[in-house]
C-alpha cells in the first residue's frame, strides 16, 4: 500500500498538471465567450457556461486518477484555476473560489470510493458530484435561480454531459494511455 502523503514527485506532477490545465482553462474562456455570443440571440447564452464546464474541471480528475492521494483532485483543480488567474483571464481572483468549489466537487467522487476505486464508476461519480456541486454554486453565483424550470433541466443535463465527456471519459482515456505507456501505475 502506498503511503498517503505527498512526495516531491507528486508536488512536481501537481504543478505540471496545474500549469498545463491553467493554459487550457485560459483558452477555454475564448470558447465560452464565442458560445455565449452565438447562443444569446436564441435565448441560451447562459448555457455556454454549462457546455464548457467539463473543460474547466479536468485538472482535478487527472490529478486524482494519477496520484491517487486524498486531496490531489482538489489541489489539481485549485492550482489550475490559480494559473488561469495569473495568466490574466476575465474572471480574475474569482477563479480561486471557482477552483476551490470545482476541486471539492471532484474530490467528493474519489472520497465516496474511499480512494480505492479508480475505474469507470469513479469517472461517473466524479462527473456527477462535479455537476451537482458546480450547478449549486452557479445557482447562487450566476443567478440560475431566476431561470425557468425547463431551462434549468436542460442546463443541468448539458452540464452533466460536458462533465462526463471532458472531465470524465477524456481524462480516464488519458490516464489509461499513460498506464499503457508505463508513465504511471494502474
Amino acid at each position: 500500500m502506498r503511503n498517503k502523503t505527498f512526495h516531491l514527485r507528486d508536488i512536481i506532477l501537481l504543478a505540471l498538471i496545474a500549469i498545463i490545465f491553467g493554459v487550457i482553462y485560459y483558452a477555454a474562456a475564448f470558447v465560452y465567450n464565442g458560445l455565449t455570443v452565438l447562443l444569446t440571440p436564441v435565448g441560451y447564452g447562459p448555457m455556454a457556461n454549462d457546455i464548457t464546464m467539463g473543460i474547466w474541471c479536468m485538472a482535478g480528475p487527472l490529478a486524482g486518477f494519477i496520484l491517487r492521494l486524498p486531496g490531489a483532485a482538489f489541489l489539481g483543480e485549485f492550482l489550475g484555476a490559480a494559473v488561469e488567474m495569473f495568466l490574466g483571464d476575465q474572471w480574475g481572483a474569482a477563479n480561486l473560489i471557482s477552483g476551490a468549489v470545482q476541486g471539492i466537487a471532484t474530490e467528493l467522487g474519489f472520497t465516496v470510493t474511499f480512494y480505492k476505486l479508480y475505474n469507470w464508476l469513479t469517472v461517473v461519480l466524479t462527473s456527477l458530484f462535479a455537476t451537482l456541486v458546480t450547478f449549486g454554486w452557479d445557482w447562487f453565483r450566476n443567478g440560475y435561480s431566476h431561470f425557468a424550470p425547463h431551462m434549468l433541466v436542460i442546463m443541468l443535463v448539458v452540464r452533466f454531459v460536458s462533465m462526463l465527456v471532458f472531465s470524465g471519459i477524456l481524462i480516464k482515456l488519458i490516464v489509461n494511455m499513460l498506464v499503457r505507456a508505463h508513465v504511471t501505475k494502474g
